[in-house]
């Protein structure tokens, strides 16, 4: 049984007798994924509260994932959920969208609402990695912006 406080909130959660350490955890290549996205100038700078309306429909996710499969799925997301995994180390339970988190893009381009969004979750839950790499991406985004602007 894991705690309330781990399921989500916590850094670390009780699973029975054992203790599993931080469950949510910067997904490195969502990160750089994000990154390349944003020197390749592949972004939108919408506004800070329009992820609710940009973000893709489960519809949208779940053709995607036919055509191009979870690995790319999960490139679009800042956090993974180790939680989820707990028990096994089957391949196959990273393949649910419980796992990934933090998701920044539509599938093309990332979002900056998209990157706000994660970074004041991550923030509010306390996951320090996954806050830090949203707020590097939106300097960036900030910078590419202002520098193609000359």
């Amino acid at each position: 049984m894991v705690t309330r406080e781990a399921a989500g909130h916590g850094k670390r959660a009780t699973r029975g007798a054992r203790t599993v350490g931080v469950a949510v955890k910067l997904h490195k290549p969502g990160y750089e994924h994000a990154n390349s996205l944003v020197q390749d100038g592949k972004f939108v700078f919408d506004g800070r509260d329009d992820w609710s309306e940009h973000q893709p429909s489960a519809e949208e996710e779940n053709a995607f994932i036919a055509q191009h499969g979870w690995t790319e799925y999960g490139r679009w997301h800042l956090g993974s959920d180790d939680e989820e995994d707990l028990g096994s180390d089957d391949e196959e339970d990273r393949e649910t969208k419980a796992h990934w988190k933090f998701p920044y893009g539509d599938f093309a381009k990332l979002h900056r609402c998209g990157v706000l969004a994660a970074e004041s979750r991550a923030g509010q839950y306390k996951y320090d990695d996954i806050e830090q790499a949203a707020h590097r991406l939106h300097e960036k985004m900030g910078v590419t912006t202002s520098s193609r602007a000359r």
